[in-house]
């Protein structure tokens, strides 16, 4: 189950879509391009901000992606450490 509450404001969770997706019939690329052409044509014809547009777009990637979260901030956590190390705040272990 897709968590949608890390979505920018602004941003509603997705919903079904309207039309039925033609995924048999051509290439899933093509298809994942041409959804995103239908988002970010949406998103020009509402005045959508591109730093709200390009958010959303990460946070839905992220939250398809089971666990992805935790290992980009285990990450983010690892990377701070080692700067603080670097400027001799927090002693090796």
């Amino acid at each position: 189950m897709q968590n949608h509450n890390n979505l920018p404001a602004g941003i509603d969770p997705p919903t079904e879509p309207t039309e039925p997706i033609e995924s048999a019939r051509r290439p899933w690329h093509l298809e994942v391009g041409q959804l995103l052409i239908q988002a970010a044509t949406l998103c020009v014809q509402h005045g959508l901000d591109v730093d709200v547009y390009m958010g959303s777009a990460w946070a839905a990637y992220v939250e398809a992606r089971p666990g992805m979260r935790d290992q980009l901030e285990e990450l983010e956590l690892r990377d701070q450490l080692e700067e603080l190390r670097k400027l001799g705040r927090v002693a090796l272990a």
